[in-house]
């Protein structure tokens, strides 16, 4: 049982998100402001956030970097903003997922569950199809560990976040072959539909750390109206 951190000023729809998350197997606990949730996380923690952004203290993007400053449990966000550039700032900032309202109990809660698999210690490399003694993957100069979950370029360690690693671990299991947004999405998100935004932020990021740009690419490799690879550079 998984707790979720309920973070809403309006008490009805608190107390609607509570109730579904419960009926949903979770221990729920909540704030109606931002200050209140970080105190909350900080002192008391709990598996994942759900963030509104509308609070009476702070707005909510500010609280998501201030969560991310004490923490790494995983944000959902829950914005009535559903535009590019709101979604990916928001991204940027740190959260793991978003819900656009307004969303039904079944959105919410498959959501919630699949940010929680992706969260929990030792799922990543049964979820990647891996045996836990498995031998690092080699791609050119890349190194992917996926029993300890490290990479390396050239020797050099990769700062990655989680979501960052299980999408360049499914890429690496495969290398040459042009893997489908569809199929991303289900093995690394665990999501059946939508999400074109978060794999083009998390290929960015990775892109940037592995030293590379969509523009001048080495490693990762963007097939327009298939996929994504990733392959050693040429010599």
């Amino acid at each position: 049982m998984a707790t979720v951190l309920v973070v809403e000023d309006d008490p009805a729809v608190r107390a609607a998100l509570v109730r579904h998350l419960t009926a949903a197997g979770h221990a729920v606990r909540s704030a109606g402001a931002a200050l209140d949730a970080v105190r909350e996380v900080t002192q008391v923690g709990c598996d994942l956030v759900l963030l509104d952004l509308g609070l009476p203290d702070l707005d909510g993007a500010v609280a998501l970097r201030m969560l991310r400053g004490v923490t790494d449990v995983p944000v959902v966000v829950a914005t009535a903003r559903d535009d590019d550039a709101t979604i990916v700032r928001l991204l940027n900032s740190g959260a793991d997922d978003y819900l656009v309202k307004p969303f039904t109990p079944q959105h919410l809660n498959a959501r919630v569950a699949a940010v929680l698999r992706r969260a929990r210690p030792g799922q990543h490399a049964g979820d990647l199809g891996e045996a836990a003694v498995s031998p690092p993957l080699r791609v050119g100069e890349l190194a992917v560990d996926i029993p300890r979950r490290a990479a390396t370029l050239a020797g050099a360690r990769l700062d990655l976040t989680r979501r960052e690693f299980d999408l360049l671990a499914y890429l690496a299991a495969r290398p040459g072959l042009v893997v489908g947004r569809g199929e991303l999405l289900t093995a690394v998100w665990h999501q059946a539909y939508g999400g074109d935004q978060t794999i083009d932020v998390h290929l960015s990021w990775l892109r940037r750390k592995l030293g590379e740009t969509a523009a001048r690419p080495r490693y990762l490799h963007t097939v327009r109206g298939v996929g994504v690879k990733l392959e050693a550079p040429e010599s």
